[in-house]
């Protein structure tokens, strides 16, 4: 297993996880739906939807195989798949210089991302000031593994203070 965490500036409250070389535009994945579910997919890119656009903490794994289903301690869980053709991922917030954005060597072929988020309710009261503290900044787990294609799914729905 491969465990990196960064801090990752979420604006326009979303953090994008590619393939290398991806063109994808992910504007028109933003689908109704994906809004509801915080997950916007395409064919080699997703962007994760966050509860405030400010820094969030982020750790990536990439496992051998499946990981076992801990989504009871998380806020916010989703699943998608991606084609990875390059061998290599890319992990950046949605306004960052992409030639600088993190990557990771991965098999390539298609994979399955879980994204699990906690601290949302503590990061959405503190809003903009919600990445002064680590006790309050939204943390977001990418578990990513190789699999089969398969349809995006909510595993746990989040419903914001807000709504």
């Amino acid at each position: 297993m491969i465990s990196t965490e960064l801090q990752l500036f979420a604006d326009y409250y979303q953090v994008h996880l590619f393939d290398d070389g991806s063109m994808t535009d992910l504007g028109d994945a933003w689908t109704e739906d994906a809004v509801l579910d915080n997950l916007a997919v395409d064919r080699d890119a997703m962007a994760v939807g966050t509860a405030v656009n400010v820094n969030v903490a982020v750790t990536l794994e990439v496992l051998e195989a499946a990981p076992e289903d801990d989504s009871a301690v998380f806020d916010h869980v989703v699943e998608a798949s991606l084609q990875i053709s390059s061998g290599r991922l890319v992990l950046m917030g949605c306004t960052d210089y992409e030639p600088e954005a993190a990557r990771f060597e991965i098999a390539p072929g298609p994979v399955r991302v879980r994204a699990a988020r906690s601290n949302l309710a503590d990061a959405e009261r503190r809003g903009i000031d919600s990445d002064d503290d680590p006790t309050t900044m939204e943390q977001l787990r990418l578990q990513v593994w190789p699999a089969p294609h398969a349809d995006p799914v909510v595993i746990k729905r989040w419903k914001p203070l807000s709504t």
